[in-house]
């Protein structure tokens, strides 16, 4: 009734579903069950008189508040709700379901242990605060246990927390907008690509390890790392789906992949620089003292090797 009063807006969600995160486009897709409560000062009627204090009339038949979600990527393609519930001192429900694709600063450097905090800012459109004021309708504890309780898939990401923030942004002309940013924070299920990719790789790498006990003139000690690496690689041809793709950083996990298989190649070489060491040697000349000196007496004292025994030696009789 007064143009100078402003209109509080008590919202808040029910987070439904967690229903992706796509590392190379940034977005988080949510499913959630959205609430709004305001009073409207031209709506009331005597509930005893009339014999209701609540009726449920179409959407629009009266003014809604222009809330809209500054990270929203795409159209809302959840179903519509027509109708809004009145109430007899002029307080006006309305509920709606919104599947939600939000643009997120996703940072997936620590794949697949990573934990992701994204923000859902609720704002008017056209309104500045002197005539639209927003409010959580439910403090952030509790929308995290409803949401928890409620949340039916169960798939890679896991619900940690939601938190409320309250902000006020100045716009131009100096006017401020009201703003109400709900940050959640998901972390991924790290089981699967922990038994898909940790494991694998590191099973590979520890029996490239182990063919060191091979003899080392054998001809199969090659072929058998040669056949280890090609292995690998198709393992990570295999694997490259389900790692992340972005162009922020590069996942820790890539660099870990990167350094096994250099290892093995590391491998490879020195078994063959091993047999060309054990098959040439004979048509090389002697080694230099120096050389001996070096290897034998400074650098096997660095490694601790032990030295070896001098055979005593003595007269053998003359029958």
């Amino acid at each position: 009734m007064d143009t100078n009063t402003p209109t509080d807006i008590y919202m808040y969600f029910t987070l439904y579903g967690i229903l992706g995160v796509d590392e190379k486009a940034q977005l988080l897709v949510t499913y959630i069950w959205l609430h709004y409560w305001w009073v409207n000062e031209f709506i009331s009627w005597d509930p005893v008189q009339c014999g209701a204090d609540k009726i449920t009339l179409p959407k629009e038949k009266f003014w809604l508040p222009d809330i809209v979600i500054n990270e929203f990527m795409e159209e809302n393609k959840a179903p519509t709700v027509p109708y809004v519930c009145l109430y007899s001192d002029g307080t006006i429900h309305d509920s709606l379901p919104v599947k939600i694709v939000s643009s997120c600063n996703l940072n997936i450097y620590t794949f697949p242990f990573d934990i992701q905090n994204c923000s859902l800012t609720f704002n008017s459109y056209i309104y500045y605060a002197m005539d639209i004021k927003i409010f959580s309708g439910r403090s952030a504890e509790l929308i995290t246990e409803l949401s928890k309780n409620v949340m039916t898939t169960k798939g890679e990401w896991e619900l940690l927390d939601i938190a409320v923030l309250k902000k006020y942004v100045n716009d131009t002309y100096d006017l401020y907008t009201d703003k109400i940013q709900y940050d959640i924070t998901v972390r991924r299920r790290s089981t699967m690509y922990v038994v898909n990719l940790l494991l694998p790789s590191c099973f590979l790498i520890t029996v490239d390890l182990f063919s060191f006990l091979l003899p080392p003139q054998s001809t199969d000690r090659s072929s058998f790392k040669m056949t280890l690496i090609l292995g690998y690689t198709v393992f990570l041809l295999l694997m490259n789906d389900l790692l992340p793709v972005t162009g922020n950083s590069i996942p820790l996990i890539n660099v870990f992949f990167t350094l096994c298989l250099a290892l093995m190649v590391a491998s490879l070489l020195e078994t063959i620089l091993i047999t060309n060491l054990l098959c040439c040697t004979a048509d090389l000349p002697p080694v230099p003292r120096w050389l001996k000196v070096l290897v034998l007496k400074i650098l096997g004292f660095i490694v601790c090797m032990p030295r070896k025994k001098k055979r005593k030696s003595g007269m053998c009789p003359i029958h």
